[in-house]
């Protein structure tokens, strides 16, 4: 008869200590391997790739900024935003979605603000232009407690520079001088195990600091923020390891186990008997 499970008599199987103890080390191991292989099999992963795309076609060719930032020694009323960019916008004392916050009982101001900027390079700047009276020496000094780009990622396994600039402070700087942070803003997907995507950017930032003079003397200092875009995306996808895999794993877990530990016995018990026959001997 074809039968490749075929059984061993019990009357010809003998049960020792030894393969007692293989025994339950090889079933405590077996549970060790199977709790890990679950934890990873339960657990998700995020990878990441790279490629050459603009993943928020749909935006309309913007992207949301969200920046506060403080100036301890300015008034409110002569702090104001301007944006100005490559296809010809040059916009200020923006106002949309801003908000002013005196400090240091109105000798300072917070500003914050929620805007949106073109898809080309350019920049926004923190200054006094938009001041219908400018003051003699501005004090630029500040503190960034804020700047990000697009969507807000919660997510505990990302770690990126989604707000480089955040804790960014000049308060001992030259009060006069100006201030220009370059950054390059690099777009970020995120997709979730239900093909959800969300936009976001990172963003790689240099900074310089200077007093600026023309022919007509010092020039007004400001706070500039000049951005370029990356073509390069990156992409966070989460995946779980795939059901056939785990189960995969797990049989060959304890198969593997349980022939090592076959394998095992029998060299102990060959040697055991081997050693017993040699004792007889050496009695007779």
């Amino acid at each position: 008869m074809f039968d490749i499970y075929r059984k061993v008599p019990k009357d010809l199987t003998q049960p020792t200590y030894t393969g007692a103890i293989i025994s339950v080390c090889c079933c405590l191991f077996i549970l060790f391997l199977f709790l890990s292989e679950l934890t990873g099999f339960i657990a998700t992963e995020i990878v990441n790739e790279l490629y050459v795309d603009d993943p928020d076609k749909d935006s309309g060719g913007k992207i949301e900024v969200n920046l506060n930032i403080s100036l301890p020694n300015l008034h409110c009323e002569l702090v104001g935003l301007d944006i100005q960019d490559e296809m010809g916008r040059h916009e200020v004392g923006h106002i949309d979605n801003s908000m002013k916050i005196p400090l240091n009982n109105g000798d300072g101001c917070r500003f914050e603000g929620h805007f949106s900027i073109n898809k080309v390079p350019g920049n926004f700047h923190v200054s006094t232009h938009s001041a219908t009276a400018q003051p003699q020496n501005p004090d630029m000094t500040h503190i960034i407690h804020k700047l990000s780009f697009g969507d807000k990622l919660q997510v505990h396994n990302v770690h990126g520079a989604f707000n480089a600039l955040e804790g960014a402070d000049k308060l001992s700087s030259n009060p006069l001088a100006s201030h220009d942070y370059i950054l390059k803003i690099v777009p970020t997907v995120y997709e979730d195990m239900s093909g959800k995507q969300r936009y976001s950017y990172q963003y790689t930032v240099a900074n310089k600091e200077y007093v600026a003079y023309s022919h007509t003397g010092r020039i007004i200092p400001a706070i500039w923020f000049r951005y370029d875009l990356s073509p390069i995306t990156v992409k966070y996808t989460e995946r779980r390891q795939p059901l056939y895999r785990f189960i995969t794993s797990i049989c060959a877990i304890i198969g593997g186990t349980f022939t090592v530990a076959g394998i095992l016995d029998s060299c102990i018990f060959t040697a055991s008997e081997a050693w017993k026959k040699i004792q007889l001997g050496k009695m007779q």
